[in-house]
């Protein structure tokens, strides 16, 4: 099935999941180049503090405008205790994102950093039980041998066929993984 408006149109608000994640990946991307620039003269954790506190700032905005404020009423105890462990493990990441972008390439830290795909589709297929096809481990596989050709230093006048072979996969990296987070209803 094509992507285009009239195949999203048919299918709902059901399938806005991806203009979501599509959203995310821009606002991800230039989040590295801001951040970098935002950390060149002040220490990552004071930069990972006043970041934290714009995101709760812009959180609880959109919580009003949205007016979903009634639903803190709905969690439960168990969803709570998750919604905390998943707020450390953000903050855990931000500051150790700060750290290595103060400290590294940029074109190291955020390969890197986006290789969580393939840690975020592992621990799903372990602990949430959902599915993965063989196409799927494959693609997995190509995500991490991309992010690998990435991170890894390359000697461009010695090894230029290497270059090719690198560029190759990081290609084939990146259709892999849109083909991915599509699914074969977007093929």
């Amino acid at each position: 099935m094509a992507f285009n408006s009239n195949n999203l149109s048919r299918r709902g608000i059901k399938e806005m999941w991806i203009f979501y994640a599509i959203g995310s990946s821009f606002f991800a991307g230039i989040t590295a180049i801001l951040a970098k620039c935002g950390i060149k003269k002040t220490d990552s954790n004071v930069a990972t503090a006043i970041r934290t506190v714009v995101v709760l700032l812009f959180s609880w905005l959109m919580v009003l405008i949205t007016g979903t404020w009634g639903g803190i009423r709905q969690i439960d105890g168990r969803t709570l205790l998750f919604l905390i462990l998943s707020g450390l493990a953000t903050g855990a990441s931000w500051l150790c994102y700060f750290h290595a972008l103060q400290k590294g390439d940029i074109n190291k830290v955020v390969p890197i950093d986006k290789s969580s795909t393939v840690l975020s589709i592992l621990l799903a297929f372990i602990f949430l039980h959902e599915g993965i096809s063989g196409k799927n481990i494959i693609f997995v596989l190509l995500i991490g041998i991309g992010t690998m050709m990435m991170i890894t230093k390359k000697d461009i006048k010695t090894d230029s066929e290497k270059w090719r072979m690198a560029d190759l996969c990081g290609a084939v990296s990146s259709i892999c993984k849109s083909d991915f987070y599509f699914g074969e209803d977007w093929n």
